[in-house]
């Protein structure tokens, strides 16, 4: 029976919260892993005899409190949430289908929103926790063809600050990670093909290849192993030749 506290990560199939898992994994953590496609996460290379896998969308709240107390039951309390949860649909927002809006908004905001709503409570009351809220740069300044996304992750960004300073007297963390352009699937459901060409042109002037989601899976474990008393509040990386 682990004597670790339980790791919560969202958006698990792939990308950076497959590393993620991975990292904690390796290091003994009990873990839930949610996402959409359970199939996938099956399929990573761990071990599975303490790690527990639902299929939730963040944006149900329902469906997101019932997976984690289920959890907590046989883990105890959520030490750390990553809200890794995310959707990214490049467009020029005089062509961009408005449901692409609204997909993005709703995962992105308020399926952090939603997760940080579930675990907070218990987290003040035990004066112990780590929320890590995965952004993007373009949380904090505009790309072309990315007005929604940007917006969405403008909002992360504003909503983690806030919550922070809320929450911070009860010694519970919140902290943001910001990676630039990386080596996941988040280009993969652009329907937008000029933007996605402009993105693939933009991407060869760092030579062809962004940065690689273990280092930003390596930055959450970073923030986390530090002591509760000390909170890195946000984390930017990018590949070293990622101009902008």
């Amino acid at each position: 029976m682990t004597t670790k506290p339980l790791i919560v990560i969202t958006g698990a199939s792939s990308g950076f919260g497959a590393e993620i898992a991975k990292l904690f994994n390796q290091a003994g953590f009990p873990m839930l892993l949610l996402g959409r496609r359970v199939d996938k996460i099956e399929a990573l290379p761990l071990d599975f005899s303490t790690v527990l896998i639902k299929q939730v969308d963040v944006t149900n709240l329902d469906d997101f409190t019932a997976a984690i107390k289920s959890a907590e039951e046989t883990y105890g309390p959520t030490d750390l949430l990553v809200n890794n949860a995310g959707v990214m649909l490049l467009g020029n927002l005089e062509t961009q289908d408005p449901s692409e809006w609204d997909t993005m908004l709703t995962t992105n905001v308020l399926g952090v929103l939603n997760g940080m709503s579930i675990v907070l409570e218990t987290m003040k009351q035990n004066k112990q926790g780590t929320i890590i809220n995965m952004s993007s740069i373009a949380g904090f300044k505009a790309f072309t063809n990315h007005a929604a996304y940007v917006a969405s992750k403008f909002g992360i960004h504003g909503a983690t600050e806030t919550v922070r300073q809320e929450v911070a007297s009860h010694n519970v963390r919140i902290s943001l990670v910001a990676p630039g352009a990386a080596e996941t699937e988040l280009l993969s459901h652009t329907t937008d093909q000029q933007a996605l060409s402009d993105y693939n042109s933009w991407k060869q002037t760092m030579g062809g290849v962004t940065l690689d989601p273990i280092h930003v899976a390596q930055t959450v474990k970073f923030i986390y192993d530090m002591p509760q008393n000390v909170t890195i509040r946000e984390i930017d990386i990018t590949a070293t030749k990622q101009e902008c």
